[in-house]
């Protein structure tokens, strides 16, 4: 399929689903209306389409003969996409989460946008099939996705909790387990990205000339990675020592992602748009 025609099959599809959410999200639904059984067939049927459309243009955009294309559209696009595919498959396990994905289809349309936008930017990584550069890229991404997908977790709290106190609650929200229900699962997210986050700086700290070609040097990338890091583990042990929860952990939450994504995403950003250079690690 050629890339145009592809791009624009992804961002349809993306569109699509957003609109189907949109329109489950109206204010007469809100009101007590049942939602539409045909619209939420039609959703759930989207959504494994749009994943598997959106991960064949993330490998024609990525994958390249002489390496990875890590440029920043395709960075952001990859940890979306990841963040959409964890919520699909946490949707099967967790009665209610699929509900979230309707919040993501337009975060990733917007990402399929973005990374059309920037194509002329490239940033190819030739990492020569190193498995332990590979395990890094594939632990660091996972890493970042989970916490998207914590930082977007903690958000939708903050919109239960809102609704919850009006007492009239969109069929978005009526679908979603109960409060301290999604704050458990808040803080099971939270420690598995903080165990992968943990890997990842560890990994850099001690295996950087293994990885990058040269050691370890204190970046505008590694100094907000490493911050991200104190802020993610101040809060669950703030959690278990000290029992923060509630709008405690969302702020923490919020604080932890905006430095991790100034880390990733902010240096790559202005290093490929701005200064029209590349980076050296991914």
């Amino acid at each position: 399929m050629p890339d145009l025609l592809l791009y624009f099959s992804t961002a349809a599809a993306w569109l699509l689903l957003s609109a189907l959410a949109w329109r489950g999200a109206r204010p007469a639904l809100a009101a007590g209306e049942a939602a539409s059984l045909p619209d939420a067939r039609l959703e759930t049927a989207f959504v494994p389409i749009a994943l598997v459309l959106n991960g064949m243009l993330l490998y024609r955009s990525v994958v390249h003969a002489d390496g990875l294309d890590l440029s920043v559209g395709n960075g952001v696009a990859m940890l979306v996409w990841l963040t959409v595919l964890i919520y699909w498959l946490a949707g099967l396990a967790f009665r209610g989460l699929g509900a979230i994905l309707g919040l993501m289809a337009p975060i990733a349309f917007c990402g399929v946008v973005l990374q059309a936008s920037v194509m002329h930017v490239h940033h190819v990584v030739n990492y020569g099939g190193d498995p332990l550069f590979a395990l890094h890229f594939a632990i660091a991404m996972l890493a970042y996705a989970l916490f998207f997908v914590a930082t977007v977790h903690a958000l939708v709290m903050l919109a239960e909790e809102k609704w919850l106190h009006r007492g009239v609650l969109p069929p978005f929200i009526r679908t979603l387990p109960p409060l301290l229900e999604m704050e458990a699962l808040l803080f099971r997210i939270l420690l598995a990205a903080f165990v992968l986050l943990t890997l990842t700086v560890v990994s850099g700290l001690f295996f950087s000339e293994e990885l990058f070609g040269k050691p370890f040097r204190f970046t505008h990338k590694n100094v907000f990675a490493i911050v991200s890091w104190f802020i993610f583990g101040g809060l669950l042990a703030g959690h278990w020592l000290r029992g923060w929860r509630g709008r405690t952990a969302v702020w923490w939450t919020l604080a932890g992602f905006i430095a991790l994504l100034l880390a990733y995403v902010g240096s790559k950003a202005v290093l490929e748009l701005i200064l029209k250079r590349g980076l050296t690690s991914p």
